[in-house]
């Protein structure tokens, strides 16, 4: 390989640029670009070089290809940008929707702009705010009274719950409980035991957990899981049957459909 290094006036003083021109193989004739530090250290790409500058130069511009600062090349980054703002070469989208934090001193913490053009720039997020929020407690109550219809407008009959399944809380009834279970089964990610808290059916203001639906405490035995999966089981097989006969019959209507079309 023939190596040419040179200064790179575009760096601090003490900067080299070297370019590696290969000799064989299917590409023979191109050229590989590396940086040297002052003290020798070898750099492979603009990010590498770009953290270990930091904020001392501004390489927003610097093309690493040919060692210069090309402003026109910035501005076109930046039509590009505003027009696609995903279109990053050889990058990924940024996937994370929870907004930056102020971490400064203030009263009320404020979500802030999120800039990424400077590669030094360092982003602080607020990892406890989304637990901190409070919890409104009784809010199944909201919806009592409210029922479910089909499409003709036919109230549809509620489930019937467990008997081991008893409601805690003012005014409490099964509808109620069973939005509750509803709602914990489909936003929590832990398992749901109820109120674990005997205070909690003395006074549910001050003791209940609200991460937990409005119930007394349950254990849901092997016995349990496996009479649901027996239902699951025979809801299939019902499922199954009816395709079937639906797939059997629609076959003898296409059937009958071509025998009238060639005696016709």
């Amino acid at each position: 390989m023939e190596r040419k290094r040179t200064d790179c006036p575009a760096l601090p003083p003490g900067w080299k640029k070297e370019e590696v021109i290969r000799k064989s193989g299917l590409s023979a004739g191109k050229s590989d670009v590396y940086y040297y530090s002052p003290s020798g250290k070898k750099f492979r790409s603009k990010p590498q070089l770009s953290r270990y500058l930091g904020n001392t130069v501004d390489l927003a511009c610097f093309d690493f290809r040919t060692g210069k600062m090309m402003p026109g090349k910035l501005q076109k980054n930046k039509q590009r940008f505003r027009h696609d703002p995903l279109s990053l070469k050889g990058g990924k989208p940024d996937l994370n929707t929870a907004l930056p934090i102020r971490q400064t001193a203030s009263i009320f913490k404020q979500p802030v702009t999120k800039v990424t053009s400077h590669p030094g720039n360092k982003v602080k997020t607020d990892l406890q705010r989304a637990t901190e929020q409070p919890r409104q407690l009784f809010w199944e109550k909201r919806l009592k009274g409210l029922r479910s219809s089909d499409v003709t407008e036919q109230v549809l009959h509620s489930m019937d719950l467990p008997k081991g399944l008893q409601s805690v809380g003012p005014d409490s009834s099964d509808d109620t409980l069973l939005s509750a279970i509803a709602s914990a089964l489909h936003m929590s990610s832990t398992p749901i035991t109820g109120q674990t808290s005997v205070a909690a059916e003395k006074n549910p203001a001050i003791w209940l957990n609200p991460s937990q639906p409005l119930c007394k405490a349950f254990t849901v035995t092997d016995e349990h899981i496996r009479e649901q999966e027996m239902k699951v089981y025979q809801a299939r097989r019902s499922l199954e049957e009816a395709l079937t006969a639906d797939g059997l019959a629609r076959a003898a209507e296409n059937s009958r459909e071509l025998l009238r079309g060639r005696t016709a």
